[in-house]
């Protein structure tokens, strides 16, 4: 069972951290055509931008922290692979962290 289990989390951490590049080069399209946008009037910016979310991110980062809960409880070492599973799952999350430092706001 707990092999199963570290399976899971560090096939999860690899899916994660492989997702990122694909978060981060896909561009919202725009629901008008250009000439349109164009002839919209643009809001006047606030004083202070609303920070904005990034749920896709911030849920691969929930889950990365999930998976790495439940390889520190994993009761055994299996040869090393769980403490480097672990170590993946931190870098995982390092890379999420710099993502949402350099996203724009």
């Amino acid at each position: 069972m707990t092999k199963r289990l570290t399976v899971w989390a560090v096939g999860l951490a690899l899916v994660a951290a492989a997702s990122l590049p694909l978060v981060f080069h896909a561009q919202p399209r725009s629901a008008q055509p250009a000439a349109s946008a164009a002839a919209t009037p643009s809001p006047v910016p606030a004083a202070s931008p609303a920070p904005q979310h990034h749920p896709r991110i911030e849920a691969a980062m929930h889950h990365l922290e999930e998976a790495k809960r439940e390889l520190e409880a994993a009761p055994e070492e299996f040869q090393g692979h769980r403490v480097k599973a672990i170590e993946h799952v931190n870098q995982a999350l390092g890379e999420c962290h710099r993502a949402l430092e350099v996203a724009p706001r």
